[in-house]
């Protein structure tokens, strides 16, 4: 079994008294509410630079939005420097479990950046319920059908872009083959018009992700705005762009059952 690091999360007392009292008022019974969550992620362990990317990232929402509560397995899909893993581990708890996964390809990228700061996060000893897999997707141990939920986050349209119509389609069905029956796929990217140059401005088609992700089993639930930029009319590449202000869509995918 390739699994690597330690087992991670935000110090006990910090997380414990934020869920001590979402509990007292009842935030909790039937899960995380954004502003609960918000609450939660401002703790004093998170690094400052990934809260400054909260205006623009919108983890509270997205995580709500996608239904992840305490206590559940999650996938973090091509984790990179591990930013929502982070988020994940706050949002599960003390008594869940995320699976952070990256390809060593990923780790490697952009002069080895990825690897050092996904060391750096993991190495603070305060993300407990953290289980760290530097793996491709189609070899993880994790048992079929074990985890209640995934992430990725403007990776796919790479995977597609650059890998080919059949990679991506690998990738849905090795999400879809962890997850439980009733399990949610959270897909964030980049939008792209269906009539420009995708590969070059590094964007897709929401509706090709949505094809594949169909023909891999999934069902599209719903849908969200809450990243949209109305400003960005997709024909510039992401990186010219304020970081945090492109246009990006939000699907929740649902597994049958």
């Amino acid at each position: 079994m390739k699994t690597i690091g330690n087992l991670l999360f935000v110090p006990l007392s910090v997380l414990l008294l934020v869920l001590a009292a979402c509990e007292q008022s009842g935030a909790l019974a039937a899960g995380w509410s954004a502003a609960d969550l918000a609450v939660a992620l401002d703790n004093p362990s998170r690094p400052e630079a990934d809260k400054e990317r909260d205006a623009g990232r919108m983890p509270a929402e997205v995580v709500t939005f996608v239904g992840i509560e305490p206590g559940m397995r999650v996938l973090d899909v091509l984790a990179s420097g591990g930013w929502y893993t982070e988020v994940l581990s706050v949002a599960v708890g003390p008594d869940g479990t995320v699976y952070t996964q990256n390809p060593q390809s990923y780790l490697e990228s952009r002069g080895g950046a990825n690897g050092r700061a996904l060391n750096e996060r993991l190495a603070k000893d305060h993300l407990t319920n953290v289980v760290r897999m530097d793996v491709e997707l189609g070899e993880l141990t994790i048992e079929p059908g074990s985890v209640d939920a995934a992430i990725t986050a403007l990776n796919f349209h790479d995977t597609y872009n650059f890998s080919g119509p059949e990679v991506a389609a690998a990738f849905m069905q090795a999400i879809y083959a962890v997850l439980k029956p009733g399990g949610a796929l959270g897909m964030i990217d980049h939008a792209g018009n269906a009539d420009e140059n995708n590969v070059k401005l590094h964007r897709i088609p929401k509706q090709v992700v949505v094809d594949i992700a169909t023909g891999a089993g999934f069902v599209l639930e719903a849908e969200s705005d809450v990243l949209a930029h109305s400003e960005d009319n997709r024909t510039q590449m992401v990186f010219r762009l304020t970081r945090g202000k492109t246009d990006r869509f939000l699907l929740k995918l649902r597994k049958p059952g």
